[in-house]
């Protein structure tokens, strides 16, 4: 039980690789806070999650891009349980456009979710984690290789792994580990509403796609003790998908 006595918080865990991710934390004992904005999948997830067993689970319904309402949920979970050990920032967004068809609310929206949400929540972990504590940050192959008319989050993606560096550097002295996983192809919502994909701009060889709960055991991993030495890693999670790319 690598996660017992220890609290998750989970972003864009109502779906995909963050409920899968969710469940495998919690199936190792952790206490789960569920990040997302829809209160009825939340409610699904909460069950599936506990069905997994964990120890306790909280559906935190939050807007990553909000500050406050990130600040609110860490206050919560705080006075919960007392404590804050793993962090995943999973939540992600994608718009579908030509860079000249891309408006500037589209890349703040991206960014954000993507980007900013990581940031406000990896705040929090700074000023609450004791020495420990894990955070690894859902990045994605687009963030070194990518394709057209998804520009904001391949580039949102790339901000996000210097982001993890720097956590990485500045989370040493006090004790947070702060890593990262490049998803390749995943069987998730958010590859198969790919419109890239559905017109077949992007080939997806059935071979290349990963399930979700391979994801989630990596990421397991790098939020556990068994990773006390990894420090600042950019993991690849493509089954060698980019290799051929």
């Amino acid at each position: 039980m690598r996660f017992e006595n220890k609290v998750a918080i989970i972003t864009g865990a109502d779906s995909g690789i963050g409920l899968a991710t969710a469940k495998r934390i919690g199936s190792e004992g952790a206490k789960v806070v569920l990040v997302a904005r829809n209160p009825e999948k939340l409610q699904v997830a909460e069950k599936e999650v506990r069905a997994a067993g964990a120890a306790d689970v909280w559906a935190a319904q939050c807007d990553v891009a909000k500050e406050t309402e990130v600040q609110s949920t860490v206050e919560q979970t705080l006075k919960r349980w007392n404590r804050f050990d793993v962090l995943v920032n999973n939540a992600g967004l994608m718009v579908f456009k030509p860079i000249e068809q891309h408006t500037e609310d589209d890349w703040l929206k991206i960014l954000h979710v993507d980007l900013l949400g990581a940031f406000f929540f990896t705040k929090q972990a700074f000023l609450h984690m004791k020495s420990g504590g894990a955070i690894v940050n859902v990045s994605s192959i687009h963030a070194v290789e990518t394709e057209p008319q998804v520009a904001s989050y391949a580039a949102a993606k790339a901000a996000l792994l210097s982001f993890t560096r720097s956590t990485s550097l500045e989370g040493k002295p006090k004790g947070i580990r702060a890593n990262a996983i490049l998803p390749g192809a995943i069987d998730t919502p958010m590859l198969w509403d790919n419109p890239n994909v559905r017109a077949g701009i992007e080939k997806v060889d059935k071979a290349d796609v990963g399930k979700a709960d391979d994801v989630a055991a990596t990421i397991a991993y790098l939020a556990s003790d068994d990773a006390a030495f990894v420090q600042g890693a950019m993991l690849r999670v493509d089954g060698g998908r980019l290799d051929r790319l």
